[in-house]
């Protein structure tokens, strides 16, 4: 039998001849991890910072926003009110009767144009010649008295309380005869005015009693439209002396009038005061009680710089614009001035020339880097 110690030699000696049969093997593998190891490190280095530059690039493109700039040029910029008025005739006159009788004539119609001392209509005058007749009666008879009486003082025939009572009757006789003829005049009704007659209240057989109205005339050759002004825009339109309306009934068209009164006194509801505007109306084509839209222009800047009124933005407390330049965004606080209607007055932080962010500055932080898709010079150019 073996004894353990010669086993234990065997052993160890085919360990050694495995050893010693390896080292090729093991050899090659160290060829293989020195050689291809590294090499296939730098490849998958490569590898990665290509997909790291690839996705930098994607990320940075996808981060860039999208805006639309306006660049800024000198304009007219005004701070207008457009605010309701009515037409009114500039004169509007109720004619009325100052006597009683009964139309026998009338002799207008409505619409007829009419000038001052053309005769509207006549009253029965029968009962007002009568009165005359027998005042001029009255007053020659005593013309005659006062004739003969004064040639009779003379021979001492009467006395001068007789003359006396008798002049009495000769003024008291003139003043009669002056009421009577001033009342057989009146029997003609006669136009006070030129203008339009608007209305016509008579027609023959109609009786009459003092004052009772006849016709309405109007002057609409010029008119007044009337404008209530609140209290905070009454010193601005104190400064104007012309204005500009539409007139929506006739199809908007345009009319220029010039400042005629302001009333002292404010309307004690609404609060408002009442501007009335002189506006020409000689071919008669506005028409009273019509409506109308008046602009007012407080101020205006006739080289003005404006910024879309949307495009302001509110940062740490201050009010500004982004502004573009090279591609950067970056906010810059302005001092503002008037509206005009979407347009803001820029009073000072702004220069001509310079482009500002009027679409995307919601989305974008200052300093960040931009994508501009389009740069406009009037807002009306967005939807082109």
């Amino acid at each position: 039998m073996e004894s353990k110690s010669d086993h234990g030699k065997t052993l160890v000696k085919k360990i050694r001849e495995f050893i010693w049969k390896s080292i090729p093997f093991i050899t090659v593998l160290l060829v293989i991890g020195l050689v291809i190891l590294p090499l296939g490190k730098k490849i998958s280095a490569k590898k990665a910072d290509l997909a790291e530059k690839r996705s930098r690039e994607k990320t940075i493109k996808r981060a860039l926003s999208n805006v639309i700039t306006m660049e800024l040029l000198p304009s007219l910029v005004m701070e207008k009110l457009s605010l309701p008025g009515v037409a009114k005739p500039w004169i509007s006159l109720e004619v009325v009767s100052e006597i009683r009788g009964k139309i026998v004539t009338k002799k207008v119609t409505e619409g007829r144009h009419v000038s001052k001392g053309d005769i509207l209509a006549v009253i029965d005058k029968s009962d007002y010649q009568n009165s005359y007749t027998s005042a001029l009666a009255s007053y020659e008879t005593a013309l005659s008295t006062q004739k003969r009486l004064k040639a009779l003082v003379k021979k001492n025939f009467v006395t001068q309380s007789q003359l006396d009572d008798v002049d009495a009757r000769v003024k008291t006789s003139k003043a009669a005869l002056d009421n009577a003829k001033l009342a057989l005049s009146r029997c003609t009704i006669r136009s006070p005015m030129q203008g339009i007659v608007d209305r016509i209240h008579i027609e023959n057989g109609t009786f009459l009693n003092s004052g009772d109205p006849v016709a309405l005339i109007l002057q609409i050759d010029k008119l007044k439209i009337k404008v209530g002004i609140p209290e905070s825009d009454v010193a601005a339109v104190r400064k104007l002396k012309t204005f500009v309306m539409t007139i929506d009934a006739l199809e908007g068209k345009a009319y220029t009038g010039e400042y005629h009164y302001l009333t002292k006194t404010a309307d004690s509801m609404a609060r408002l005061y009442n501007l009335e505007i002189k506006v020409d109306n000689k071919d008669g084509e506005i028409l009273p009680d019509m409506f109308a839209r008046v602009k007012i222009i407080k101020h205006q800047d006739p080289q003005g710089l404006a910024v879309p009124m949307y495009s302001l933005v509110n940062l740490n407390k201050d009010i500004g614009v982004y502004v573009e330049k090279n591609g950067i965004a970056r906010f810059r606080s302005v001092q503002t001035g008037f509206q005009d209607g979407w347009k803001t007055q820029v009073l000072a932080g702004l220069e001509p020339g310079e482009k500002i962010v009027v679409v995307g500055h919601r989305i974008i932080e200052d300093g960040e880097q931009v994508n501009v898709t389009k740069t406009i010079r009037d807002m009306e150019e967005i939807s082109q």
